[in-house]
């Protein structure tokens, strides 16, 4: 089972620091969303509350506003790679304009939702957890 969802996800094998580089700002944070969706999700789950009330603590987390104030948390202690990745994710031009969120709250949360899958595709599940924990503590 394990091994046919790593030939599902074909991680370790299609991306590599070259080809990454060549994906837009705007896909890594596609694939930065859900990690961050999935690590925000398993955090509130262990505050044993209602479907409803999980759903609430983590919009908390995941609000353009609110991931913006985390990212602000961690600045300082990202190294130069990942303030570059954070800098693509925030100046990538999209073609949606968010509802529910300032344009320069969104594009930060853009900038971070890029690191989370930048460093997703590049198996840095360790470091993944280490700017995670940071901003939740």
């Amino acid at each position: 089972m394990e091994e046919n969802l790593k030939n599902l996800l074909h991680l370790g094998e299609t991306y590599n620091e070259k080809n990454i580089k060549e994906l837009s700002p705007l896909a890594l944070a596609f694939i930065g969303d859900g990690v961050f969706e999935i690590l925000v999700r398993t955090h509130v789950l262990n505050k044993n509350l209602s479907a409803n009330k999980l759903h609430r603590e983590a919009i908390k987390y995941v609000k353009a506003k609110n991931q913006r104030d985390l990212l602000e948390k961690v600045k300082d202690n990202l190294d130069e790679e990942e303030r570059q990745i954070v800098k693509r994710g925030r100046n990538a031009k999209s073609h949606t304009v968010p509802k529910n969120a300032e344009i320069s709250d969104y594009k930060m949360a853009t900038g971070l939702e890029a690191l989370f899958g930048h460093l997703y595709l590049l198996g840095r599940y360790e470091r993944i957890l280490e700017i995670f924990m940071e901003m939740i503590k």
